[in-house]
């Protein structure tokens, strides 16, 4: 804990009517588990300066006090024990993909190749087993062409549903 001026030790205020407060780190020779313990107790404002301070910039929106706590918890046993590995931290970076402008921006998925004309799909619903087969130009069931998957889903159960998911594919 730091203490500015004052008061004696546990009255929770100083001279100035300041609180207490705890500070994240702590000097060097104070062990990691009193650091630890000190984490434990921050309150958020204190645990989003740490983060500031740290990475340069606010922790995102909404970044609860469960993962504020960890980070400030990874950083203090990082700065006493070293951080990762050169080979983690390769490995990890080779993972990452460069996103685009926008940071809400999903990831581009890869598109699946279709079933081939001739595939059969079969789901079972509600008890019943349903076959689906593959056209050139669709889908055809219970004797019926189909322009999509979805509208099969749609007939076999009445909603909604995406045809891929509900086949599974």
């Amino acid at each position: 804990m730091v203490r500015r001026t004052g008061l004696p030790q546990g009255t929770g205020l100083d001279a100035d009517g300041c609180t207490e407060v705890p500070a994240v780190g702590g000097p060097p020779e104070s062990s990691l588990d009193d650091q630890l313990a000190g984490i434990a107790r921050l309150d958020i404002p204190t645990l989003r300066a740490h983060w500031a301070r740290h990475f340069g910039h606010p922790p995102p929106k909404g970044l609860g006090r469960h993962l504020l706590k960890l980070a400030a918890a990874y950083h203090v046993q990082a700065e006493m024990h070293g951080g990762l590995k050169p080979a983690v931290r390769r490995t990890l970076l080779s993972v990452v993909r460069p996103r685009s402008d926008s940071a809400d921006a999903a990831p581009p998925r890869k598109r699946q190749s279709a079933p081939a004309p001739g595939t059969r799909l079969v789901r079972a619903w509600h008890g019943r087993s349903y076959t689906v087969e593959i056209m050139e130009g669709g889908f055809r069931y219970a004797g019926r062409q189909y322009r999509s998957l979805s509208e099969v889903a749609r007939t076999i159960t009445g909603a909604r549903w995406s045809g891929p998911r509900f086949f599974g594919l």
